[in-house]
């Protein structure tokens, strides 16, 4: 694991042990789509990977979507933590 994605389960972790809870994808989805970003203002004809982004940002966004029926206060603080608009 890289430590940005160690960063990233440590920040949104709900307890000790906790690696796969909806916080944590969301932050890793985030990092990916940020990382995908990126790639696409240096090559801006790489048409394959754009799938692979707009696959991340929909997924992100139904776990949002998740969050927020299910826990409103970490759906807060989730977004405040990763700058999301929302």
């Amino acid at each position: 694991m890289t430590k940005k994605k160690k960063d990233t389960i440590k920040t949104l972790a709900i307890h000790s042990k906790d690696v796969g809870s909806t916080e944590i994808q969301i932050g890793l989805l985030t990092d990916k789509i940020i990382k995908l970003s990126d790639h696409f203002k240096r090559f801006k004809k790489d048409k394959h990977s754009t799938l692979g982004l707009t696959k991340s940002v929909n997924k992100r966004k139904k776990l949002l979507a998740y969050l927020k029926k299910k826990n409103t206060v970490s759906y807060q603080k989730v977004i405040k933590q990763l700058n999301l608009r929302k």
